[in-house]
């Protein structure tokens, strides 16, 4: 059974920190890409990050300098630290692996005095 089980999350203030975890079972985690995603009602789905199986990172423009992936091979776990956050960055998280079709539930993030 393939799975990723999200952590995480919950209210912050602007200019806080959080950190979201996506752990996986089911699959060799080490050889995948993992993404996170974000979505906001009334925007479109966006890439936040990715990071390959040798470690090499992407990020969106809008969290560049706020944000880092990184993922943990001995947990098969992938993590997103959120730093600086925004209201912007206010949006329902996802972990996904694309070659997989795999998402996990969902994680609030929500940025707010």
């Amino acid at each position: 059974q393939k799975q990723l089980v999200q952590s995480g999350g919950g209210l912050v203030q602007p200019g806080g920190s959080l950190r979201l975890s996506c752990a996986t079972s089911g699959f060799t985690f080490s050889k995948y890409i993992m993404n996170w995603y974000r979505q906001t009602p009334g925007k479109q789905r966006e890439l936040v990050a990715d990071i390959s199986s040798g470690g090499s990172t992407n990020y969106g423009d809008s969290v560049k300098g706020r944000f880092t992936i990184s993922r943990d091979n001995a947990k098969n776990t992938v993590y997103l630290q959120m730093n600086n956050l925004k209201p912007d960055d206010t949006a329902v998280y996802y972990c996904n692996v694309f070659q997989l079709g795999l998402w996990g539930q969902g994680t609030h993030v929500t940025v707010s005095s």
